[in-house]
């Protein structure tokens, strides 16, 4: 039997052992996409994330008799999160271990054991603080390459979580199509019918747009509001829209996120979407310095991937239903034929999101890399 210590993370050494494991884990798997080792550490500073205002975050590492790290994982309690949805939660995230179950078992009764040490009831997982923090343990496909949203993992994941009582809470698929080399019929229709009837547009963002206009807000406010009553969701502070435009709205190529507007100029839908940084990532080995940047740079300015990657796609309550969803890929369609993007695919969609899955029809999409929310009650 393996003896397994599982400490707090509580030094820089320690936080180093937190950030790299994964490195050693996944060396010389060809699937895995590795974070940027900044992004990781930026979780877990409160002058960096915003999100940590209304939540709690725990690291904690998994050692072997030896001293060598063979997993870690890191507790999170958010309040916001909670008080919406009348839970008492305890979210595990950032879990990572080697094939042994009393590593698995340690990392989790450790997050267990601190959840209920925060009054809380259940446990699930793997989730961020937030939505759009990587979620949900990969269950099949495990032989396709991840992107820089998601979470990779080895098929023995799933495995040690049947093995130790933790049950389905919900599924998330991805939905991969080929790219059309022209807008299909029914597409085309509806967008003609959605702009007389309605008075909708679509708006090209610049970065005036984003920044001195307000535009950056304007999509995360519409994201808050069509994402409000999906799985888990939590609206995003005014700090944390202002973090993610910060950081995410300069690396997006402008004419790869339409925006949808009414005759009033109100957005009622966006869709945020980028050339695959997988290869870039894998070659960045999640570091920025001293090449790292080089990788990132010729992805998004230079080289031309042949993959898309459909981050978030949102529309407004109240326009759902009314042909928006046509109008993004009448106009993406051809903007991704001038790139050269030969596929597509989405983030994580929930399974029982019947309307976000359904648009998809008229492209004959593929379901994709299944993954698993999991939870446990204390």
């Amino acid at each position: 039997m393996r003896i397994v210590n599982v400490k707090k993370v509580g030094t820089k050494h320690e936080m180093n052992d937190f950030v790299k494991f994964t490195g050693r884990l996944y060396a010389g798997c060809p699937y895995y996409v590795p974070d940027l080792e900044m992004d990781i550490r930026d979780t877990f500073n409160s002058h960096k994330n915003a999100g940590l205002e209304f939540s709690d975050i725990q690291p904690f590492l998994a050692y072997d008799e030896e001293g060598k790290t063979v997993g870690r994982i890191a507790g999170i309690i958010n309040h916001h999160a909670n008080a919406k949805w009348q839970t008492k939660n305890v979210r595990f995230g950032f879990i990572d271990f080697i094939d042994d179950l009393e590593v698995s078992a340690a990392l989790l009764k450790t997050v267990e054991q601190w959840g209920k040490e925060h009054g809380m009831d259940y446990i699930q997982g793997p989730m961020g603080i937030f939505d759009f923090d990587k979620e949900g343990m990969l269950i099949e496909d495990f032989d396709k390459l991840g992107s820089m949203i998601t979470i990779y993992n080895y098929p023995y994941y799933p495995k040690h979580m049947d093995t130790l009582g933790y049950e389905k809470e919900v599924d998330w698929v991805q939905v991969c199509i080929e790219v059309p080399k022209e807008i299909p019929s029914k597409y085309a229709r509806v967008t003609q019918l959605s702009k007389e009837m309605f008075g909708l547009r679509v708006k090209k963002l610049t970065n005036a747009d984003v920044v001195k206009h307000g535009y950056g807000r304007k999509v995360f406010k519409l994201l808050n509001t069509a994402y409000a009553p999906l799985f888990g969701y939590t609206e995003l502070s005014d700090k944390q829209v202002d973090m993610y435009v910060k950081r995410y709205f300069p690396l997006i190529d402008k004419q790869m996120l339409p925006v949808i507007q009414n005759e009033n100029e109100e957005v009622i839908g966006v869709a945020i979407t980028m050339g695959s940084l997988s290869h870039a990532l894998q070659k960045a080995k999640g570091k920025l310095f001293p090449l790292g940047w080089y990788h990132l740079v010729r992805a998004l300015k230079w080289k031309k991937e042949e993959k898309a990657e459909l981050l978030l796609i949102a529309v407004r309550p109240d326009y759902q239903g009314l042909g928006v969803n046509a109008l993004f890929f009448d106009d993406l369609i051809p903007v991704y034929n001038e790139r050269h993007f030969k596929w597509a695919e989405t983030g994580p969609q929930l399974e029982d999101n019947v309307k976000e899955l359904t648009q998809w029809k008229p492209l004959h999409p593929t379901l994709t890399k299944r993954r698993r929310c999991y939870k446990k009650k204390l």
